[in-house]
């Protein structure tokens, strides 16, 4: 963000669903080909993720916020089943392709979240944002 390679209130976003075989690693995983076990296009996902909509990044007084709106995929011919999702920027930006910005545990125990058919996962993100950042 600091550097201009993720611009948080004009680039385009994916988020992209992962098994529990899939470890987040900040060290080792800085753009989306690092990541491993995404869901494969199957049951209403589509592998490469959803793009994030309604993207914003606003400041009120001393408190800025990220935030979209809510994700969802319809569970449609068998059951979506993930534990993580990542945010990345969609594209290339300072030689950086698809840089992450965040990962996403689905169920806190933690255990694999399932969406069976006819039903919706939906990533409802907190009312305060994706991320809230406050100046002191």
């Amino acid at each position: 963000v600091g550097d201009g390679t993720i611009d948080l209130d004009t680039d385009t976003f994916k988020v992209t669903l992962h098994t529990s075989s899939y470890t987040p690693n900040a060290a080792t995983q800085t753009v989306y080909a690092d990541l491993t076990n995404e869901l494969s296009t199957a049951n209403g996902y589509t592998a490469g993720g959803a793009a994030l909509a309604s993207v914003t990044w606003t400041q009120s007084t001393v408190t800025m916020k990220w935030d979209a709106a809510d994700t969802t995929w319809a569970a449609s011919g068998g059951s979506i089943v993930a534990r993580y999702a990542v945010i990345r920027k969609s594209g290339t930006a300072n030689s950086i392709v698809d840089p992450l910005v965040a990962w996403v545990l689905l169920d806190t125990t933690p255990a694999d979240s399932t969406t069976t058919t006819g039903n919706s996962l939906n990533l409802v993100w907190n009312a305060s944002g994706i991320f809230t950042s406050v100046q002191t």
